[in-house]
Protein backbone atom coordinates (compact mmCIF):
# COMPACT_ATOMS: atom_id res chain seq x y z
CA UNK A 1 0.00 0.00 0.00
CA UNK A 2 0.81 3.27 -1.01
CA UNK A 3 -0.11 7.01 0.11
CA UNK A 4 0.27 10.22 -1.06
CA UNK A 5 2.11 13.02 1.23
CA UNK A 6 1.16 16.78 -0.64
CA UNK A 7 2.71 19.67 1.08
CA UNK A 8 0.11 22.37 -0.34
CA UNK A 9 0.65 26.02 -0.94
CA UNK A 10 3.35 25.74 -3.81
CA UNK A 11 2.56 27.51 -7.71
CA UNK A 12 3.10 25.49 -9.88
CA UNK A 13 5.50 26.30 -13.06
CA UNK A 14 6.48 24.51 -16.24
CA UNK A 15 5.76 22.22 -18.73
CA UNK A 16 4.55 18.37 -18.60
CA UNK A 17 4.06 15.79 -21.69
CA UNK A 18 1.22 13.89 -21.80
CA UNK A 19 1.46 10.17 -21.38
CA UNK A 20 -0.73 8.08 -23.54
CA UNK A 21 -4.57 8.23 -23.23
CA UNK A 22 -5.27 5.09 -20.90
CA UNK A 23 -9.25 5.10 -22.97
CA UNK A 24 -7.71 4.60 -25.84
CA UNK A 25 -5.25 2.32 -25.04
CA UNK A 26 -7.31 -0.23 -23.19
CA UNK A 27 -9.34 -1.07 -26.16
CA UNK A 28 -6.08 -1.03 -28.51
CA UNK A 29 -4.55 -3.67 -26.25
CA UNK A 30 -7.90 -5.50 -26.80
CA UNK A 31 -7.87 -5.07 -30.86
CA UNK A 32 -4.09 -6.16 -30.79
CA UNK A 33 -5.69 -9.71 -30.59
CA UNK A 34 -7.74 -9.52 -33.47
CA UNK A 35 -4.33 -9.16 -35.79
CA UNK A 36 -2.84 -12.43 -36.37
CA UNK A 37 0.82 -10.49 -36.26
CA UNK A 38 2.92 -8.69 -34.38
CA UNK A 39 1.98 -5.20 -32.92
CA UNK A 40 3.92 -2.27 -31.77
CA UNK A 41 1.61 0.29 -29.32
CA UNK A 42 4.12 3.26 -29.11
CA UNK A 43 3.14 6.21 -26.06
CA UNK A 44 1.93 2.99 -23.89
CA UNK A 45 1.38 4.37 -20.11
CA UNK A 46 2.64 2.99 -17.28
CA UNK A 47 -0.76 2.01 -15.62
CA UNK A 48 -2.04 -0.46 -13.74
CA UNK A 49 -4.83 -1.01 -16.08
CA UNK A 50 -2.35 -1.49 -19.00
CA UNK A 51 -0.85 -4.32 -16.68
CA UNK A 52 -4.05 -5.76 -15.62
CA UNK A 53 -4.87 -6.00 -20.11
CA UNK A 54 -1.62 -7.14 -20.92
CA UNK A 55 -1.89 -9.58 -18.26
CA UNK A 56 -5.22 -10.80 -19.91
CA UNK A 57 -3.63 -10.80 -23.33
CA UNK A 58 -0.75 -13.00 -21.95
CA UNK A 59 -3.53 -15.47 -20.88
CA UNK A 60 -4.99 -15.88 -24.00
CA UNK A 61 -2.07 -16.87 -25.27
CA UNK A 62 -0.46 -13.59 -26.51
CA UNK A 63 3.63 -12.92 -25.62
CA UNK A 64 3.42 -9.20 -24.81
CA UNK A 65 6.74 -7.32 -23.80
CA UNK A 66 7.55 -3.62 -22.47
CA UNK A 67 10.10 -1.66 -25.02
CA UNK A 68 10.19 1.63 -23.41
CA UNK A 69 7.20 3.76 -23.90
CA UNK A 70 5.85 0.98 -25.97
CA UNK A 71 4.25 -2.62 -26.07
CA UNK A 72 4.48 -5.37 -28.61
CA UNK A 73 1.50 -7.96 -28.42
CA UNK A 74 2.14 -10.88 -30.76
CA UNK A 75 -1.60 -12.74 -31.16
CA UNK A 76 -0.24 -14.43 -33.99
CA UNK A 77 -1.37 -17.80 -32.37
CA UNK A 78 -3.61 -16.88 -29.44
CA UNK A 79 -4.86 -20.21 -27.19
CA UNK A 80 -7.56 -19.53 -25.28
CA UNK A 81 -10.60 -18.17 -25.03
CA UNK A 82 -11.67 -17.59 -21.51
CA UNK A 83 -10.88 -14.41 -19.21
CA UNK A 84 -10.69 -15.59 -15.50
CA UNK A 85 -12.06 -13.73 -12.28
CA UNK A 86 -8.96 -12.87 -11.31
CA UNK A 87 -7.80 -10.82 -14.23
CA UNK A 88 -11.57 -9.57 -14.90
CA UNK A 89 -11.76 -8.15 -11.29
CA UNK A 90 -8.55 -5.98 -11.88
CA UNK A 91 -10.42 -3.48 -13.57
CA UNK A 92 -14.01 -2.25 -15.45
CA UNK A 93 -12.87 -1.59 -18.74
CA UNK A 94 -12.01 -5.55 -18.83
CA UNK A 95 -15.26 -6.41 -20.71
CA UNK A 96 -13.68 -4.58 -23.55
CA UNK A 97 -12.12 -8.06 -24.18
CA UNK A 98 -15.52 -9.17 -25.03
CA UNK A 99 -16.09 -8.39 -29.04
CA UNK A 100 -12.33 -9.07 -29.32
CA UNK A 101 -11.97 -12.44 -27.98
CA UNK A 102 -15.37 -13.74 -29.72
CA UNK A 103 -14.48 -12.16 -32.99
CA UNK A 104 -11.15 -13.81 -32.94
CA UNK A 105 -11.84 -17.18 -31.10
CA UNK A 106 -15.53 -18.28 -32.11
CA UNK A 107 -16.03 -18.23 -28.54
CA UNK A 108 -15.58 -15.99 -25.17
CA UNK A 109 -16.08 -16.90 -21.33
CA UNK A 110 -15.82 -13.82 -19.47
CA UNK A 111 -16.93 -13.15 -15.63
CA UNK A 112 -18.40 -9.66 -14.27
CA UNK A 113 -15.47 -7.35 -14.13
CA UNK A 114 -14.52 -5.08 -11.99
CA UNK A 115 -13.04 -1.50 -11.34
CA UNK A 116 -14.00 2.16 -9.82
CA UNK A 117 -17.41 1.39 -7.96
CA UNK A 118 -19.21 4.35 -9.64
CA UNK A 119 -22.75 3.29 -9.45
CA UNK A 120 -24.65 0.91 -11.48
CA UNK A 121 -22.83 0.52 -14.80
CA UNK A 122 -24.64 -2.62 -16.60
CA UNK A 123 -23.10 -4.02 -19.60
CA UNK A 124 -26.43 -4.24 -21.39
CA UNK A 125 -25.60 -2.21 -24.42
CA UNK A 126 -22.90 -4.83 -24.98
CA UNK A 127 -24.40 -7.56 -24.58
CA UNK A 128 -27.20 -6.36 -27.11
CA UNK A 129 -24.51 -5.42 -29.59
CA UNK A 130 -22.89 -8.64 -29.82
CA UNK A 131 -26.59 -10.81 -29.80
CA UNK A 132 -27.55 -8.21 -32.66
CA UNK A 133 -24.51 -9.58 -34.54
CA UNK A 134 -25.40 -13.05 -33.59
CA UNK A 135 -23.89 -13.96 -30.79
CA UNK A 136 -25.43 -16.46 -28.35
CA UNK A 137 -24.62 -15.19 -25.14
CA UNK A 138 -25.26 -17.80 -22.17
CA UNK A 139 -25.67 -15.90 -18.57
CA UNK A 140 -24.52 -17.45 -15.52
CA UNK A 141 -24.07 -16.05 -11.78
CA UNK A 142 -21.37 -14.26 -12.73
CA UNK A 143 -20.21 -15.24 -15.96
CA UNK A 144 -21.04 -14.99 -19.27
CA UNK A 145 -20.65 -17.58 -22.29
CA UNK A 146 -20.52 -16.13 -25.98
CA UNK A 147 -20.62 -18.28 -29.00
CA UNK A 148 -21.74 -18.21 -32.58
CA UNK A 149 -20.44 -16.83 -35.95
CA UNK A 150 -21.00 -13.16 -36.55
CA UNK A 151 -22.59 -11.42 -39.41
CA UNK A 152 -23.19 -7.79 -40.02
CA UNK A 153 -26.32 -6.24 -38.86
CA UNK A 154 -27.74 -2.98 -37.97
CA UNK A 155 -26.83 -1.73 -34.52
CA UNK A 156 -28.50 0.88 -33.01
CA UNK A 157 -27.49 2.12 -29.05
CA UNK A 158 -30.08 3.51 -26.53
CA UNK A 159 -27.18 5.06 -25.25
CA UNK A 160 -23.94 6.76 -27.26
CA UNK A 161 -21.68 4.01 -24.67
CA UNK A 162 -17.97 4.60 -25.16
CA UNK A 163 -17.67 0.95 -24.26
CA UNK A 164 -20.67 -1.23 -26.09
CA UNK A 165 -19.40 1.29 -29.06
CA UNK A 166 -15.97 -0.40 -29.22
CA UNK A 167 -17.35 -3.33 -28.20
CA UNK A 168 -19.84 -3.48 -31.37
CA UNK A 169 -16.56 -2.57 -33.22
CA UNK A 170 -14.31 -5.21 -32.38
CA UNK A 171 -16.89 -7.77 -32.81
CA UNK A 172 -17.98 -6.32 -35.93
CA UNK A 173 -14.34 -6.31 -37.57
CA UNK A 174 -14.26 -9.69 -37.42
CA UNK A 175 -18.00 -10.32 -38.36
CA UNK A 176 -18.84 -11.25 -42.39
CA UNK A 177 -20.42 -8.21 -44.22
CA UNK A 178 -21.32 -4.86 -43.08
CA UNK A 179 -22.03 -3.36 -39.81
CA UNK A 180 -23.67 0.01 -38.61
CA UNK A 181 -23.55 1.38 -35.50
CA UNK A 182 -26.07 4.19 -34.82
CA UNK A 183 -26.22 6.80 -31.91
CA UNK A 184 -22.32 5.86 -31.65
CA UNK A 185 -19.87 7.21 -29.03
CA UNK A 186 -18.18 10.36 -30.67
CA UNK A 187 -15.35 10.82 -28.12
CA UNK A 188 -11.73 11.20 -29.44
CA UNK A 189 -10.83 7.73 -27.83
CA UNK A 190 -13.34 6.15 -30.22
CA UNK A 191 -11.43 7.96 -33.45
CA UNK A 192 -8.10 6.41 -32.32
CA UNK A 193 -9.48 2.78 -31.35
CA UNK A 194 -10.59 3.69 -35.36
CA UNK A 195 -6.86 4.45 -36.62
CA UNK A 196 -5.56 1.44 -34.96
CA UNK A 197 -7.80 -0.64 -36.76
CA UNK A 198 -7.43 1.21 -40.30
CA UNK A 199 -3.65 0.28 -39.48
CA UNK A 200 -4.02 -3.24 -39.37
CA UNK A 201 -5.90 -3.73 -42.57
CA UNK A 202 -9.35 -3.09 -41.04
CA UNK A 203 -12.16 -1.46 -43.36
CA UNK A 204 -13.84 1.09 -40.33
CA UNK A 205 -15.04 4.72 -41.33
CA UNK A 206 -17.31 7.47 -39.59
CA UNK A 207 -15.71 7.48 -35.79
CA UNK A 208 -16.21 10.90 -34.26
CA UNK A 209 -20.19 10.56 -35.47
CA UNK A 210 -22.44 9.08 -34.27
CA UNK A 211 -23.03 6.37 -36.88
CA UNK A 212 -19.78 3.92 -37.05
CA UNK A 213 -19.73 1.74 -40.59
CA UNK A 214 -17.52 -1.36 -40.66
CA UNK A 215 -17.04 -3.76 -43.49
CA UNK A 216 -16.17 -6.88 -41.58
CA UNK A 217 -14.08 -10.23 -42.66
CA UNK A 218 -11.53 -8.26 -44.21
CA UNK A 219 -8.11 -9.98 -43.66
CA UNK A 220 -5.87 -8.08 -40.70
CA UNK A 221 -2.43 -7.64 -40.33
CA UNK A 222 -0.08 -6.44 -37.72
CA UNK A 223 1.08 -2.72 -37.50
CA UNK A 224 2.23 0.13 -35.79
CA UNK A 225 0.51 2.75 -33.62
CA UNK A 226 0.84 5.74 -31.32
CA UNK A 227 -1.86 6.83 -28.79
CA UNK A 228 -2.96 9.50 -28.62
CA UNK A 229 -2.37 11.47 -24.86
CA UNK A 230 -4.73 11.29 -22.25
CA UNK A 231 -6.88 14.42 -22.19
CA UNK A 232 -8.26 13.93 -18.77
CA UNK A 233 -4.73 13.67 -17.29
CA UNK A 234 -4.32 16.76 -18.81
CA UNK A 235 -7.15 18.03 -17.48
CA UNK A 236 -6.04 16.96 -14.24
CA UNK A 237 -2.79 18.94 -14.44
CA UNK A 238 -4.41 22.30 -15.84
CA UNK A 239 -7.05 21.85 -12.58
CA UNK A 240 -3.82 21.58 -10.18
CA UNK A 241 -2.41 24.52 -11.76
CA UNK A 242 -5.89 26.65 -11.20
CA UNK A 243 -5.43 25.48 -7.57
CA UNK A 244 -2.40 25.32 -7.04
CA UNK A 245 -1.47 28.50 -9.25
CA UNK A 246 0.71 29.45 -11.07
CA UNK A 247 1.45 28.91 -15.10
CA UNK A 248 1.48 25.77 -16.26
CA UNK A 249 1.67 24.34 -20.31
CA UNK A 250 0.45 20.62 -20.83
CA UNK A 251 1.70 19.40 -24.16
CA UNK A 252 1.14 16.10 -26.48
CA UNK A 253 -2.93 16.88 -26.55
CA UNK A 254 -5.33 18.31 -28.82
CA UNK A 255 -7.01 21.58 -27.45
CA UNK A 256 -9.99 21.12 -29.53
CA UNK A 257 -10.78 17.97 -27.40
CA UNK A 258 -10.73 19.90 -23.91
CA UNK A 259 -12.54 22.90 -25.29
CA UNK A 260 -15.27 22.79 -22.66
CA UNK A 261 -13.23 22.51 -19.76
CA UNK A 262 -10.54 25.14 -20.70
CA UNK A 263 -13.46 27.32 -21.60
CA UNK A 264 -15.00 26.56 -17.52
CA UNK A 265 -11.08 27.47 -16.52
CA UNK A 266 -11.38 30.53 -18.78
CA UNK A 267 -14.48 31.75 -17.14
CA UNK A 268 -13.47 30.82 -13.29
CA UNK A 269 -10.52 33.70 -13.96
CA UNK A 270 -7.80 31.63 -15.21
CA UNK A 271 -5.77 32.32 -18.45
CA UNK A 272 -5.61 30.03 -20.65
CA UNK A 273 -3.69 29.79 -24.52
CA UNK A 274 -4.19 26.65 -26.89
CA UNK A 275 -2.33 25.96 -29.83
CA UNK A 276 -1.66 23.14 -31.69
CA UNK A 277 -0.49 20.33 -29.31
CA UNK A 278 -0.27 22.17 -26.57
CA UNK A 279 -2.57 24.11 -23.78
CA UNK A 280 -0.61 27.01 -21.28
CA UNK A 281 -2.60 27.91 -18.24
CA UNK A 282 -1.95 30.98 -15.91
CA UNK A 283 -3.30 31.67 -12.51
CA UNK A 284 -2.49 34.70 -10.37
CA UNK A 285 -5.49 35.13 -8.53
CA UNK A 286 -8.49 33.84 -6.80
CA UNK A 287 -10.83 31.36 -8.62
CA UNK A 288 -14.29 32.74 -9.00
CA UNK A 289 -17.65 30.51 -9.33
CA UNK A 290 -18.74 29.76 -13.13
CA UNK A 291 -22.11 28.90 -14.97
CA UNK A 292 -23.46 25.38 -13.76
CA UNK A 293 -21.41 21.88 -15.42
CA UNK A 294 -22.78 19.42 -17.18
CA UNK A 295 -21.81 16.48 -17.31
CA UNK A 296 -23.00 14.85 -20.73
CA UNK A 297 -20.72 12.72 -23.46
CA UNK A 298 -18.57 13.98 -25.87
CA UNK A 299 -18.60 16.56 -26.84
CA UNK A 300 -19.78 17.41 -23.54
CA UNK A 301 -18.34 18.09 -20.36
CA UNK A 302 -16.25 14.94 -19.68
CA UNK A 303 -17.59 13.04 -16.55
CA UNK A 304 -14.09 12.38 -15.74
CA UNK A 305 -12.56 15.71 -15.69
CA UNK A 306 -15.35 16.86 -12.95
CA UNK A 307 -14.04 15.92 -9.70
CA UNK A 308 -10.60 16.99 -10.70
CA UNK A 309 -12.37 20.71 -11.83
CA UNK A 310 -14.54 20.90 -8.32
CA UNK A 311 -11.24 20.56 -6.48
CA UNK A 312 -10.38 23.31 -7.90
CA UNK A 313 -13.17 25.63 -7.68
CA UNK A 314 -13.59 24.88 -3.73
CA UNK A 315 -11.27 27.64 -3.18
CA UNK A 316 -12.38 30.93 -4.57
CA UNK A 317 -15.43 33.24 -4.42
CA UNK A 318 -18.97 32.34 -5.86
CA UNK A 319 -21.22 28.79 -6.35
CA UNK A 320 -20.80 26.17 -8.97
CA UNK A 321 -23.57 23.93 -9.88
CA UNK A 322 -22.64 20.34 -11.24
CA UNK A 323 -25.00 17.92 -12.39
CA UNK A 324 -23.51 14.40 -12.94
CA UNK A 325 -25.84 13.05 -15.90
CA UNK A 326 -23.21 9.93 -16.38
CA UNK A 327 -22.90 8.04 -12.92
CA UNK A 328 -25.24 7.99 -10.21
CA UNK A 329 -22.24 7.31 -7.45
CA UNK A 330 -19.74 10.05 -8.70
CA UNK A 331 -19.57 12.45 -5.79
CA UNK A 332 -17.70 10.18 -3.55
CA UNK A 333 -14.85 12.62 -3.57
CA UNK A 334 -16.95 15.40 -1.95
CA UNK A 335 -16.92 13.97 1.86
CA UNK A 336 -13.60 14.10 1.20
CA UNK A 337 -13.33 17.27 -0.32
CA UNK A 338 -15.10 18.57 3.01
CA UNK A 339 -12.99 17.13 5.25
CA UNK A 340 -10.24 19.63 4.12
CA UNK A 341 -12.32 22.47 4.53
CA UNK A 342 -14.32 23.05 1.30
CA UNK A 343 -18.61 23.65 0.96
CA UNK A 344 -20.29 21.37 -0.70
CA UNK A 345 -23.72 20.45 -1.01
CA UNK A 346 -25.17 17.47 -2.74
CA UNK A 347 -28.54 16.14 -3.60
CA UNK A 348 -29.09 12.94 -6.31
CA UNK A 349 -27.10 14.19 -9.06
CA UNK A 350 -26.49 17.97 -8.12
CA UNK A 351 -23.54 19.64 -6.39
CA UNK A 352 -22.95 22.99 -5.18
CA UNK A 353 -19.86 24.05 -4.40
CA UNK A 354 -19.54 27.52 -2.36
CA UNK A 355 -15.66 28.75 -2.90
CA UNK A 356 -13.86 29.00 0.59
CA UNK A 357 -11.20 31.31 1.00
CA UNK A 358 -8.71 28.83 1.81
CA UNK A 359 -8.35 24.95 2.27
CA UNK A 360 -6.25 23.19 5.10
CA UNK A 361 -4.57 19.75 5.38
CA UNK A 362 -6.21 16.55 6.23
CA UNK A 363 -5.88 12.92 6.00
CA UNK A 364 -8.16 12.17 3.14
CA UNK A 365 -9.11 8.39 0.95
CA UNK A 366 -9.37 8.22 -2.34
CA UNK A 367 -12.30 5.59 -3.67
CA UNK A 368 -11.83 5.39 -7.21
CA UNK A 369 -9.60 7.05 -9.96
CA UNK A 370 -10.56 10.96 -10.40
CA UNK A 371 -12.12 11.12 -7.32
CA UNK A 372 -8.36 10.45 -6.26
CA UNK A 373 -6.75 12.81 -8.30
CA UNK A 374 -9.10 15.32 -7.11
CA UNK A 375 -7.54 15.49 -3.74
CA UNK A 376 -4.25 15.48 -5.33
CA UNK A 377 -5.33 18.73 -6.81
CA UNK A 378 -7.11 20.31 -4.11
CA UNK A 379 -4.35 19.60 -1.55
CA UNK A 380 -1.87 21.39 -3.96
CA UNK A 381 -3.73 24.33 -3.12
CA UNK A 382 -4.76 23.97 0.36
CA UNK A 383 -2.66 24.97 3.35
CA UNK A 384 -0.63 22.59 5.24
CA UNK A 385 -0.38 18.66 4.83
CA UNK A 386 -2.22 16.14 2.90
CA UNK A 387 -1.77 12.65 3.07
CA UNK A 388 -3.97 10.93 0.32
CA UNK A 389 -4.67 7.34 1.16
CA UNK A 390 -6.26 4.50 -1.76
CA UNK A 391 -4.37 5.77 -4.12
CA UNK A 392 -3.62 2.59 -5.70
CA UNK A 393 -6.92 4.36 -7.88
CA UNK A 394 -4.58 7.14 -9.11
CA UNK A 395 -2.36 4.52 -10.44
CA UNK A 396 -4.82 3.42 -12.82
CA UNK A 397 -4.97 6.23 -15.08
CA UNK A 398 -2.03 8.71 -13.84
CA UNK A 399 1.58 7.77 -14.82
CA UNK A 400 4.06 8.25 -12.09
CA UNK A 401 1.94 11.60 -11.19
CA UNK A 402 3.90 12.15 -8.24
CA UNK A 403 7.00 12.70 -10.67
CA UNK A 404 5.13 15.03 -13.21
CA UNK A 405 4.07 17.17 -10.38
CA UNK A 406 7.40 17.71 -8.52
CA UNK A 407 8.61 18.68 -11.51
CA UNK A 408 6.34 21.66 -11.86
CA UNK A 409 7.18 22.80 -8.44
CA UNK A 410 5.20 20.75 -5.92
CA UNK A 411 5.56 19.83 -3.18
CA UNK A 412 4.20 15.62 -3.25
CA UNK A 413 6.12 12.25 -2.65
CA UNK A 414 4.69 8.21 -2.57
CA UNK A 415 5.37 6.93 1.05
CA UNK A 416 5.20 3.15 1.11
CA UNK A 417 3.09 1.86 4.56
CA UNK A 418 3.62 -1.55 4.05
CA UNK A 419 2.58 -4.62 1.87
CA UNK A 420 -0.83 -4.18 -0.34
Amino acid sequence: MSTYLVEGGFPLEGSVAIHGAKNSVLPILAAALLAPGECVIHNCPHLSDVEASLAILRHLGCPARREGDAVVVDASAPTRWDVPDRLMREMRSSVIFLGAVLGRMGRASLCAPGGCELGPRPIDLHLAAIRALGGVITESEGGLLCEGALRGADIVLSLPSVGATENAMLAAVCADGITTITNAAREPEIVDLQNFLLALGARVRGAGSSVITIEGGVPLHGGSYTVMGDRIVACTYLAAAASAGGHVEVTGVDWRHLSTVTAVLTEAGCGVRSEPGRIALTCTKPLKGVRPIRTAPYPGFPTDAQAPLMAALCKGSGCTVFVENMFESRYRHVDELIRMGADIRVEGRVAVVYGVPRLHGARVRATDLRGGAALVVAALGARGRTRVEGIHHIDRGYQCLEGDLTALGAHIFREMTGKS
